[in-house]
């Protein structure tokens, strides 16, 4: 397992930032950059499920390890979902079960440092590596907007 960081400074307030990362409207824009359509389902609260899915019904699900408003949310991701259920872990899932995916906002004078760290298996890290550093471009773009 590999563990990546992307940092992004938005000119925001980390409240503003938090809006634009989590409220569904904002998740399913700023999500685009992995995959068009994605979406989650939860209810947001520290301990709950997440259902990260594709408009197909396929994706992820996880848990809210950390929540911590405007500040931190740190996903523990368990394993894959087909066709909008739960599969059990198999082989390949086993690797990258419990792999972490926390977002941390630290703001200063109204600018909000956003960084995400990740743990990622070989086989995803150069699509990640790809992926973020746009998806966190939306994201500040979002978080901007609001802002203005």
């Amino acid at each position: 397992m590999e563990n990546l960081e992307f940092k992004i400074e938005i000119n925001a307030s980390a409240a503003t930032v938090w809006k634009a990362l989590w409220e569904d409207q904002n998740y399913r824009q700023w999500t685009t950059a992995f995959c068009d359509g994605s979406y989650a389902k939860t209810d947001w609260k520290e301990g709950s499920r997440v259902h990260f899915l594709a408009p197909a019904g396929d994706g992820m699900y996880s848990t809210i390890e950390t929540l911590v408003p405007n500040k931190k949310m740190f996903f523990s991701h368990i394993g894959e979902i087909k066709n909008f259920e739960e599969q059990p872990l198999n082989d390949e899932t086993r690797q990258w079960s419990g792999a972490r995916e926390n977002y941390t906002l630290s703001e200063n004078n109204g600018t909000t440092t956003l960084q995400v760290d990740l743990d990622i298996t070989e086989k995803y890290a150069d699509y990640f590596k790809g992926a973020f550093p746009k998806g966190l471009t939306l994201v500040k773009e979002i978080a901007e907007k609001l802002n203005g």
